[in-house]
């Protein structure tokens, strides 16, 4: 006798649970096969053995597979964010480059190679002119200058 087939309400709520089970399984067991590929202790015929085992056996597979190894399987995916966080960190310093420098450093630059007679009168007043209209600054030969290299 299936109690849960007699009301419509029950049937869909044993429906609705069992389908969630059936998504947290799938999920659990995805986990496991990745955190099989990314541990690095294991050798290949391990990571061999205990992927037949858990695709083979899937249930018992993963309830031993969590026995044995789950305790790690947390410190794995630690380390594994923590490297993911670290390559976009670079990126981002990568990307970003070196700082901008603004007006005011860059009007002090071009006073001091002024001061010191590196350039003239005239291309103080033509880089000033540049500076302040927000354009690039150029250099002696022509070519754009990279910000802080003055």
């Amino acid at each position: 006798m299936y109690l849960a087939y007699d009301y419509p309400l029950l049937s869909t709520f044993w429906t609705i649970l069992l389908f969630f089970l059936w998504i947290m399984w799938f999920f659990l067991l995805f986990k496991i096969v990745f955190d099989i590929f990314r541990d690095d202790s294991l050798g290949g015929w391990g990571k061999a053995g205990w992927l037949v085992f858990v695709i083979v056996l899937p249930f018992l597979g993963v309830f031993v597979y969590l026995i044995a190894r789950g305790k790690d399987m947390g410190r794995r995916e630690m380390e594994h964010q923590i490297e993911k966080q670290q390559a976009f960190d670079s990126y981002v310093k990568q990307t970003a480059g070196a700082p901008r420098s603004s007006s005011a450093d860059e009007l002090t630059k071009l006073s001091e190679l002024r001061a010191r007679g590196d350039i003239t009168q005239e291309e103080f007043q033509k880089a000033k002119e540049q500076v302040l209209s927000g354009s690039e600054p150029k250099d002696r030969a022509g070519s754009t200058a990279t910000p802080g290299s003055g």
